[in-house]
């Protein structure tokens, strides 16, 4: 009898647990995301008593035309946003039909509080397809904006964010540029960015000690950077080798801040602390290379110095020594062997170095088919190059270090300044410097020189020779609201 009310007992507790564990959460911080943003918003928003919830609205990814359409189906969602209502509202892009594969999330012209920024916090980590977060004159402040850098860096997939319209009195934008970020794509269009701002962010894209490397396109149009913010970038641009695209469109950049930036496309002299930390990093290499003399490229493993033996090497000859009779009978068995592993150890070496250090990183382009085509002693090359100021083109000249220059920068537009003839110059003189490698796009419209002054010819003729199809001689520039529209570059 007890054994059967022990176990009545026991059922009962069991339906009471069962029952408790299906309540629904009391308060947020005992919610657990599921991964469908439109779902966790409402609850999370309900639970953290917000009285007006933001609406979600669901738009479907188009997976057709991709490419060519994608440009324009981005500029169609610019000129969407100051038509869109004045209600607060989410508006989400689905990678499919699943609620939960959310691609990405657009937030517009309604300043979101804390309490909404606490529940995007808990919701954007989530969401593992979270790709792209667009967010225009959403009001925040510093301390938000602290918050909302935070949630993006816990987001694994989040590689473009769009902050447009959200000047910050401590311009602290560079913190989305750190040298952990993971972001590819980030434009900071009308964000009142001056000098100060371009400072923090020259220093974001290199210094002596650090860089960027991840980030590929920069969109900086629509501020008032001017000549010294222009500078400041440029200084940041002499070490970085990962940009790729780079906007400064009416930003009131004048001949001074424009001949910084040419300066840096081409051949530059080194300041004393970048030849202070190369020289630091020449004595790196050399140690390295005395400790672990069998890291030497394969071009020259064949041609070891006598100096310095493999192991393989000095086991052979200690063996001999102490069994001098049998050096006749094993040498044959031993040295080919000794071949065979010596070229499945180094092999895998240099391979995985060469998956550390894309090419794009060295200032070559090239798809994943070519990579694997290059010679052995090329993909020696390319690791050697990584570092800018190990850069195997530096040169000595008139007492002077000259480095070849920023060649991994491909598009450069600086429409809508106050260019004249004089910057064009330096911007020659660089392009023409630059060999085969370098720009391949250059925006110059809209400033303060003649359209057909000699200068500005050769450099059309310069950059037309670079894409014989012509590909890049007309774009895109946007105005100070964000609307495309078409014109002329170089």
């Amino acid at each position: 009898m007890k054994k059967r009310v022990e176990k009545y007992l026991k059922e009962k507790a069991d339906k009471v647990d069962s029952v408790t564990d299906e309540e629904p959460p009391k308060t947020a911080d005992d919610y657990q995301c599921s991964g469908n943003l439109e779902q966790d918003f409402t609850k999370l928003c309900k639970l953290m008593a917000v009285k007006d919830i933001p609406s979600v609205k669901i738009k479907q990814s188009t997976s057709t035309n991709r490419g060519v359409m994608e440009d324009n189906q981005f500029q169609t969602s610019l000129s969407q946003l100051t038509t869109w209502s004045s209600k607060p509202c989410l508006r989400i892009e689905l990678e499919n039909e699943d609620h939960s594969c959310v691609k990405e999330v657009k937030i517009s012209g309604w300043k979101m509080d804390e309490v909404v920024l606490q529940v995007l916090s808990r919701i954007l980590p989530s969401l593992s397809n979270l790709q792209c977060l667009h967010m225009w004159r959403v009001g925040l402040m510093d301390y938000t904006f602290t918050s909302m850098r935070n949630t993006v860096s816990l987001c694994s997939n989040l590689r473009k964010v769009v902050l447009e319209g959200n000047p910050l009195p401590k311009q602290s934008y560079h913190l989305l540029i750190a040298e952990d970020s993971m972001l590819t794509d980030l434009s900071l269009r009308n964000n009142h960015i001056g000098e100060e701002g371009a400072c923090l962010i020259g220093s974001a894209l290199s210094t002596v000690h650090s860089a960027n490397k991840n980030l590929l396109s920069l969109n900086l149009a629509f501020n008032s950077i001017g000549d010294a913010g222009a500078i400041h970038i440029s200084q940041g641009l002499r070490l970085n080798r990962s940009l790729l695209c780079l906007s400064l469109s009416y930003n009131q950049i004048g001949d001074n801040g424009a001949a910084h930036l040419a300066e840096v496309l081409g051949p530059f002299a080194l300041t004393h602390g970048e030849i202070v930390e190369r020289r630091k990093l020449l004595l790196k290499g050399e140690e390295s290379t005395m400790i672990q003399p069998s890291l030497v490229s394969l071009a020259d493993s064949h041609e070891r110095p006598l100096s310095v033996r493999s192991s393989s090497s000095l086991d052979r000859l200690n063996k001999s020594t102490k069994n001098p009779t049998k050096k006749k009978d094993n040498a044959k068995k031993e040295e080919k062997p000794a071949a065979g592993q010596a070229t499945k150890k180094e092999e895998p070496k240099v391979a995985k170095k060469d998956n550390k250090f894309p090419r794009v990183q060295a200032g070559k382009l090239a798809g994943k088919d070519n990579i694997l085509l290059v010679s052995e002693q090329e993909r020696v090359d390319v690791v050697e190059t990584v570092i800018p100021l190990l850069d195997p083109g530096i040169v000595y000249t008139g007492g002077n270090v000259i480095h070849p220059g920023n060649t991994c920068l491909t598009s450069l537009n600086l429409s809508g300044n106050k260019l004249s003839e004089q910057s064009l110059r330096v911007f020659l003189s660089s392009l023409e410097g630059q060999g085969e490698g370098g720009l391949l796009r250059l925006s110059l419209n809209r400033n303060q020189f003649p359209s057909d002054c000699d200068t500005f010819l050769k450099i059309q003729e310069i950059m037309s020779f670079r894409d014989p199809l012509k590909k890049n001689l007309s774009g895109q520039v946007d105005d100070e609201h964000g609307e495309p529209k078409t014109t002329n570059e170089a």
